[in-house]
């Protein structure tokens, strides 16, 4: 071991004991997130950005409090968003050095049905906690809030600054939660990571397309249906088309590791009066997954040609198409490379094994950052895959010691990033 790498593995050895030494304050902190719902829909999310902000004071952290305006998030289809920021800067007010960005979601989706363990009791059994976003991704408030006081506890910067970005609005795109805090100028970090899993570094992702689609028919007494225009079976013919989609979908394939190829789901349908009327209108919502290669001005003109074509083919079927959410797909940037470099060193040291770097078919808010130039990962703590996290179902659960270990790398990482 030479002079130079003494000191650091001192620190990193320093870095863990820290957090081994809090880490049942980790737990509780997290816990007390968990416990207050960010159910979005409907969205009235500031009342656990307040909760935040408080348990964050108790550390000495005093958060910024960015609220979007009331008639914004309404029209968005939202109750109340409340952004966080924490900035921490190293050294003398002329030191230089990176800002690196942590950015982690609160909103999460309702709980739905099916739960064995009270989606907001953060219950924890047999090493897990269980509850609505212990996974995805209250965990990472809680991974990078301790990631960065053990840095500032053990290894002191002397330059640079970490900032924690605590936002509200992933699950509706971002454009209100890092998009706002981007398109304001109230940061603009060198690098960023945002919340993830610990046994991959993600550097690119899927991009996504929603759609509302109406079909209008026009209603009759169901004894005389030829005197109406069926809605709902001008909607089967439409999404006959759109699933036919999928089938060629297949034959398209990405080049960037862990992405496989498009694909297109219909996640919700409602229309009708009753059971003895023909419906006169009928409404679906489609998810349209892009991979990285694609273009998505192409993508959704294909898509919009589709429904278009089966409505015509259809007598007396008219649709109007809205477009829901067009998110870009991440890409990786080249000065993403200290953040992959540093995560896996260090992530395969803790963990034992090799952490890949890859693309997901999840789409998330980091590529804001990166769309404005500002490189990117996502790390945080999680199992090895979405389905073992059950993230968006019943009984999502975190393993306490992936969240141990992902606190871990991310501290090293930092005390990496600002040496």
């Amino acid at each position: 071991m030479t002079a130079t790498t003494a000191p650091l593995t001192s620190t990193y050895s320093a870095l863990d004991a820290w957090i081994d030494q809090h880490f049942d304050e980790e737990v509780h902190f997290m816990q007390a997130l968990v416990r207050v719902p960010t159910d979005t829909p409907p969205g009235n999310n500031a009342p656990h950005a307040e909760r935040t902000a408080e348990l964050l004071k108790d550390f000495g952290y005093e958060a910024e409090k960015h609220a979007v305006p009331a008639a914004d998030v309404q029209a968005y289809g939202m109750e109340s968003i409340t952004n966080l920021i924490v900035r921490r800067k190293f050294g003398s007010s002329d030191s230089k050095g990176p800002t690196i960005a942590l950015n982690a979601h609160g909103d999460v989706v309702p709980p739905g049905e099916g739960w064995t363990h009270d989606p907001y009791g953060a219950e924890i059994v047999d090493g897990k906690m269980y509850g609505r976003a212990t996974a995805v991704s209250k965990s990472d408030f809680a991974s990078f809030t301790f990631a960065l006081r053990a840095l500032e506890a053990v290894a002191k910067p002397s330059h640079g600054a970490v900032e924690l970005h605590f936002t509200y609005d992933e699950e509706f795109g971002g454009e209100l939660g890092p998009g706002w805090l981007l398109q304001k100028g109230l940061t603009k970090p060198d690098l960023m990571i945002a919340a993830g899993f610990s046994y991959e570094v993600v550097t690119a992702h899927n991009g996504c397309l929603q759609m509302e689609v109406t079909v209008h028919g026009k209603m009759a007494h169901a004894a005389v249906p030829h005197t109406g225009v069926d809605a709902l079976q001008g909607a089967v013919h439409i999404l006959n088309a759109l699933y036919a989609q999928n089938q060629e979908y297949l034959k398209v394939t990405s080049n960037v590791a862990g992405i496989k190829h498009p694909y297109l789901n219909v996640g919700r349908i409602e229309g009708g009066t009753n059971t003895n009327v023909v419906p006169g209108k009928v409404t679906f919502k489609l998810d349209r997954r892009m991979i990285p290669e694609e273009n998505p001005a192409e993508v959704e003109a294909n898509i919009r040609r589709v429904i278009e074509q089966a409505a015509s083919e259809r007598t007396g079927i008219s649709v109007d198409i809205r477009r829901l959410l067009l998110a870009n797909a991440m890409t990786p940037l080249a000065g993403n490379k200290p953040l992959v470099d540093a995560i896996q060193k260090h992530a395969q040291e803790l963990l034992g094994e090799p952490v890949p770097a890859l693309g997901t078919p999840l789409y998330t808010d980091v590529r804001l950052y990166v769309e404005r130039g500002i490189p990117g990962v996502i790390y945080g703590a999680g199992p090895r895959t979405v389905l073992e996290s059950h993230a968006k179902r019943a009984d999502e659960r975190l393993d306490l010691e992936d969240l141990r270990r992902a606190t871990k790398v991310i501290a090293r990482t930092l005390k990496d990033l600002l040496s």
